[in-house]
């Protein structure tokens, strides 16, 4: 027993190794088939990559400033940051920080709010257009999507002959209440703007894919400002309502300081002349209160100037690292990786097919053989 148990390792090896020349002889036997599905694959390939229609990325690069921290919590984060680590210590005092940036842009109001939007075009015969209108009328798709969208439209189309009330042509865009045309063009344009932020540097990369160029570009510079708009009206809108509440109690403190200086010289005007005592202090008493409203009306003038620096304070900074710029060469498709891909997924498939599919097909006819034989016996 204890021979047979050292002969055994020694056995599997060398069958293992039998198996994997067979193997490699059949493919070998067979490189032609291999060969001439690589061929097809290669032709399949071409004829996607080509079908796919071209499409332009354009990218901006911002560093936003990042919110007020101090203490050994900004000095943790930076150890933190050293390592590849963000902590959010920011987080505390801004709750709106890079890393929501992303679901900023990909929220329903923000995405919304874009197809409005008009945007110039490279097309020489269209000057402008809206990217709801680009979305609809200037996007195109490969032509098997015909074949895979025309269940999805009988479906609709049996469905809207069965609905009680048709969708309206042109209703207003409610970020609220989207119809499902404009929740299907909310959904496109998600997926042709996005935003990555770097985890260390917090830098913020923002793109636009269009199949426009010129459309992209113009796009990309249009989520990158209203992200801006919107991070600043975060920002300073504790410091805005401030300066609203301080203008609003300023033009109060003006009115009364008017309406005592007022009071003041009509009272002046009727006791001029008049050496009585009771004229005298009637008078030194609207000369206080006009005093009084005067530094009131000084005291809240100062307020308002300090709330606008506030204001002004509290606004972020965003620097351009790369601007946007028209792109020359398209991003999409990769004609080069669909090729590869596709050789590559067909030299797969005739090494399947030269292995195991002759075997399968023999065993299945030894198998029906037999089976005849038997029920001939």
């Amino acid at each position: 027993m204890s021979q047979e148990k050292l002969k055994g390792p020694d056995i599997q090896p060398e069958e293992q190794e039998i198996d994997l020349i067979e193997l490699a002889t059949k493919l070998w036997r067979s490189r032609k088939t291999i060969f001439k599905w690589a061929g097809w694959g290669a032709v399949i390939g071409v004829i996607v990559a080509f079908s796919i229609p071209r499409e332009y990325t354009a990218t901006v690069t911002l560093a936003p400033e990042s919110g007020s921290g101090g203490g050994s919590g900004s000095g943790l984060s930076m150890l933190a940051s050293m390592a590849g680590v963000n902590l959010g210590q920011n987080n505390a005092s801004d709750a709106v920080y890079p890393g929501l940036y992303p679901d900023i842009v990909s929220s329903v109001p923000f995405s919304a709010g874009l197809l409005s939007v008009e945007l110039p075009m490279n097309e020489s015969d269209k000057q402008q257009a809206t990217v709801e209108k680009i979305l609809e009328d200037h996007t195109s798709s490969p032509w098997w999507s015909v074949i895979t969208g025309a269940p999805g439209m009988i479906i609709g189309g049996i469905k809207g002959l069965f609905s009680e009330k048709a969708e309206p042509a042109d209703s207003v865009l409610d970020p609220g209440r989207l119809t499902a045309k404009q929740t299907q063009l909310v959904e496109a344009l998600r997926g042709r703007v996005g935003v990555s932020v770097d985890s260390k540097t917090d830098v913020v990369t923002l793109s636009a894919t269009l199949q426009d160029a010129v459309a992209a570009t113009a796009l990309v510079d249009t989520v990158t400002l209203r992200l801006q708009e919107y991070i600043k009206a975060y920002r300073t809108e504790k410091a805005r309502a401030d300066l609203a509440y301080a203008r609003k109690i300023n033009e109060e403190a003006k009115e009364d300081y008017y309406k005592a200086q007022r009071r003041y010289a009509e009272a002046a005007d009727r006791n001029q002349g008049l050496s009585n005592r009771s004229a005298a202090i009637e008078l030194e008493r609207m000369q206080n209160e006009s005093s009084l409203a005067f530094n009131l009306y000084n005291s809240t003038a100062q307020q308002v100037k300090l709330a606008e620096a506030k204001v002004q304070e509290s606004t972020p900074v965003f620097a351009v690292v790369q601007p946007s710029t028209v792109p020359v060469k398209p991003s999409k498709p990769r004609k080069a990786m669909i090729l590869i891909g596709f050789v590559f997924l067909s030299v797969v498939a005739a090494g399947a097919y030269v292995l195991f599919v002759p075997g399968l097909i023999a065993s299945f006819k030894s198998g029906k053989e037999k089976t005849e034989e038997e029920m001939e016996s």
